[in-house]
C-alpha cells in the first residue's frame, strides 16, 4: 500500500521586526534607502582600492584676505574658502593631467577638463553633484553654482546628471571643527582632497616666530592610475595657488 503524501513544505512565518530592546528605551529600525544603499556599495569598492595619502599645510593668510575681499565688493554673492579650493583644484588638475584620471582594467582615462565634485551631508545622505569645467569658471561663477547645487542637494531636487561624470572630489569638514581627516576615495574617480579647519599655530620664519592661520588638506590617490611623485606635484600645486591665490584667479 502507497504510503501517504507528506503535505508540500509551507513557507515559514515571518513575524515582524520588533523593537529592539535596551536600556533606556528602544532601537529604532530605518530601512536604507536607496542613496544610503548606494553610498554603502560605491565606499565598499572604495576599500579594496590600493589608495596612499600625502597631507600638506597650507598658509590661508592671502586665501581669507582674497574671500573677505570679495564679499566686501559684493555682499550679494558669498564666496567661500571651498569655491576658492575648487578654483585652485581646477587649476592644478589641468596642470597635471595625470591625476585627471580614472583607472579602467584596459586603460586610463585622462579627461580634458576638471570636473569637480563636492561632497555634500543631504538630508537623503552623502551625495556629490559636480562644478563642471570649473578652471573655465570665474570665482563668481563657481559660488553661484556650488550654491545652486547645494541648496538643490539639501531639498532633494538633484538631478541624475548633478552627479554624473565627476573627475575629482573635494570633502570639506573644516566647518565642524575637524582639523585633519582621510577622506575615502569616490569610485570611479581616481583622487579626493579632504579638507580640514583653518588653525592658528606659530610658524617659524626667517629666526622669528609668527602666528598664521593653516589648513591641513590629505589628498588621497588610487595607487592604480596616480604615483606618488605625481600626487605630490600636484598637491604642491594646490598649495602654491592658495598661498598666492591672484594665481590661480
Amino acid at each position: 500500500e502507497r504510503a501517504a503524501a507528506a503535505p508540500a513544505p509551507t513557507a515559514p512565518s515571518v513575524a515582524p521586526a520588533l523593537p529592539v530592546p535596551v536600556p533606556g528605551g528602544e532601537v529604532e529600525r530605518r530601512p536604507l534607502s536607496k542613496v544610503r544603499r548606494t553610498i554603502a556599495r560605491r565606499l565598499t569598492a572604495a576599500w579594496t582600492v590600493p589608495a596612499f595619502q600625502l597631507t600638506v599645510s597650507i598658509d590661508m593668510t592671502r586665501a581669507n584676505e582674497l574671500v573677505a575681499r570679495r564679499r566686501e565688493l559684493d555682499p550679494e554673492v558669498r564666496v567661500t574658502v571651498t569655491d576658492l579650493l575648487t578654483k585652485a583644484c581646477a587649476q592644478a588638475l589641468v596642470r597635471h593631467r595625470d591625476m585627471n584620471v580614472q583607472f579602467t582594467e584596459e586603460e586610463l582615462l585622462v579627461f580634458p577638463s576638471a570636473d569637480i565634485g563636492l561632497a555634500v551631508a543631504a538630508p537623503q545622505g552623502l551625495v556629490v553633484p559636480v562644478v563642471r569645467s570649473a578652471e573655465r569658471l570665474t570665482l563668481v561663477e563657481i559660488s553661484g553654482v556650488r550654491a545652486d547645487l547645494v541648496s538643490r542637494a539639501r531639498d532633494g531636487k538633484l538631478r541624475a546628471e548633478d552627479l554624473e561624470g565627476g573627475t575629482f572630489t573635494i570633502s570639506n569638514l573644516g566647518m565642524f571643527g575637524v582639523e585633519e581627516f582621510v577622506a575615502v576615495l569616490n569610485p570611479p574617480q581616481a583622487s579626493i582632497l579632504a579638507v580640514g579647519a583653518t588653525v592658528e599655530r606659530v610658524v617659524p620664519e626667517e629666526g622669528e616666530l609668527h602666528v598664521r592661520p593653516l589648513m591641513s588638506v590629505t589628498l588621497t590617490c588610487d595607487h592604480r592610475a596616480v604615483d606618488g611623485a605625481t600626487g605630490a606635484q600636484f598637491l604642491q600645486t594646490v598649495k602654491a595657488l592658495l598661498e598666492d591665490p591672484a594665481l590661480a584667479l
